[in-house]
């Protein structure tokens, strides 16, 4: 999970103990320190300004200090009493070239006229279109908090994707139309290069893979697993692929990728199945049959969650009951098994669809409250559809009839209440593939990133 490193500006002219004609302070200095500790206390790296704002010689300063700062994800503007507007919205409007985000937060309450300096600061900042998020709410209130929390995070996110690559092994896999990109346009939405290789030197890479790395990285893996490794040919095919896959991401300098799969390389050498399992595994983004939508929705939600990520098809919707069963081609990192259905290693599978063979993994996902996600494209517009889910495992006597279902038991599968209108669902998804999220969080975090990016956003 991305801990967002965040400016905390303190504003208002009537400062530095300045009393009110009842003989009070207008700057409440114990409320801005719990103001600031309830936002440690919510996972927030706080950066201090020690000088309340009220002139322009002020925020000159102040936000000259912050520009400088790269690794700055977000300020909170924190009104502490009344402001003369006009004195901070050229500072603001010049510091906000960085890419970080603005939100201003006025805690409520009559003392200090708080809300006064809040609103017009809002309001200045409407009218000469500063993107930013208003938040008029107190620090205990959770759902408040949780409003500032997320917009930092998602103003993180959207500055770590700014100058990454995604890397591409390959061309389109099985024809997919709705997972292809428009290099142009992610460079202008996102600040993403899009680089690509052929897969010929992911085929040399793996077959040079040295007996000293496999032993490596089989130490590596085993701990994940609940049986050995196998130790025939089409393990090792699979252990070399992932060697490699990571070692040229890594040479490459890209921060997330999609692979081809099929056909080609799944035929020629290896099913990718458990080497995208362990890159999950590994915190690294990553899609199959050069979806690039589905690689940069598990980029978002891995850098968001605290949990690793899971992709696959949206194989069975029940209309009545709302459940939904997503199973992905042998392809899951492994500590997302559960009690009922631990990982396991299991085969590929599917002649047709890599030829060649390969590990994939076995496994049914644990429980716990997330999202179901997929950012996509209609007529060529971003747009990100969202839906809060839960995940449960079916009993233990259930468990191997309701794999037997899709015909492919020994794929993962995650089990999945959807808390939305399933026809909304289905008609708004944008591929086969859904992206599976743990954490409650996730889905006010999408929706502010869709804010900061100008992307629609379609919660269900």
């Amino acid at each position: 999970m991305i801990p967002p490193r965040v400016g905390f500006i303190v504003y208002g002219v009537h400062k530095d103990g300045l009393l009110d004609p009842m003989g009070a302070a207008f700057v409440d200095d114990a409320l801005i320190s719990q103001a600031k500790a309830a936002l440690r206390a919510a996972g927030l790296e706080l950066i201090e300004h020690d000088v309340i704002l009220a002139t322009k010689a002020e925020a000159r300063a102040c936000f000259a200090r912050f520009k400088k700062m790269d690794e700055l994800d977000a300020v909170i503007l924190f009104s502490g009493t009344w402001v003369w507007a006009s004195h901070l919205t050229a500072a603001i409007r010049d510091f906000v070239g960085c890419g970080a985000g603005i939100l201003l937060w006025t805690n409520p309450g009559s003392q200090g006229w708080r809300p006064v300096g809040g609103l017009v600061l809002h309001g200045a900042l409407k009218e000469i279109g500063i993107p930013h998020r208003f938040v008029y709410g107190d620090y205990r209130d959770p759902a408040e908090l949780g409003r500032i929390v997320s917009y930092c995070r998602a103003s993180a996110l959207k500055r770590r994707l700014n100058q990454s690559t995604l890397g591409v092994f390959g061309g389109r896999g099985m024809g997919q139309s709705c997972g292809v990109a428009d290099p142009s346009q992610w460079m202008r939405l996102f600040g993403v290069d899009i680089d690509s290789r052929d897969t010929t030197a992911l085929l040399d890479a793996a077959r040079a893979v040295t007996a000293e790395e496999l032993a490596a990285a089989r130490a590596h893996v085993q701990p994940f697993f609940t049986m050995p490794i196998p130790q025939d040919e089409v393990a090792e095919r699979s252990l070399r692929l992932y060697i490699a896959i990571k070692k040229i991401v890594a040479r490459e300098g890209w921060d997330f990728y999609t692979i081809q799969s099929f056909p080609g390389l799944g035929d020629d050498y290896s099913a990718t199945s458990f080497a995208q399992s362990m890159m999950l595994q590994d915190g690294v983004g990553t899609s199959t049959l050069s979806d690039f939508n589905t690689a940069l929705t598990v980029k978002l939600l891995t850098d968001l969650s605290s949990e690793r990520v899971y992709y696959g098809d949206l194989q069975h919707i029940d209309k009545g009951t709302k459940e939904i069963k997503i199973i992905g081609d042998g392809a899951c990192p492994p500590l997302l098994a559960g009690k009922a259905g631990p990982a396991r290693f299991a085969q590929h599978g599917i002649p047709t669809e890599g030829a060649a063979g390969g590990l994939s993994v076995e496994l049914t996902c644990k429980p716990g409250d997330g999202v179901l996600a997929r950012l996509g494209r209609t007529n060529g517009e971003f747009e990100m559809i969202l839906a809060r889910c839960t995940v449960f495992e079916p009993a233990a006597e259930e468990l191997k009839a309701r794999q037997l279902e899709c015909g492919i038991p020994f794929w993962p599968h995650a089990f999945v209440a959807a808390e939305c209108d399933i026809d909304s669902l289905i008609e708004a998804w944008n591929n086969e593939y859904a992206v599976l999220g743990y954490g409650a969080h996730l889905y006010d975090d999408l929706l502010a990133f869709c804010e900061l990016t100008g992307i629609k956003a379609r919660p269900l």
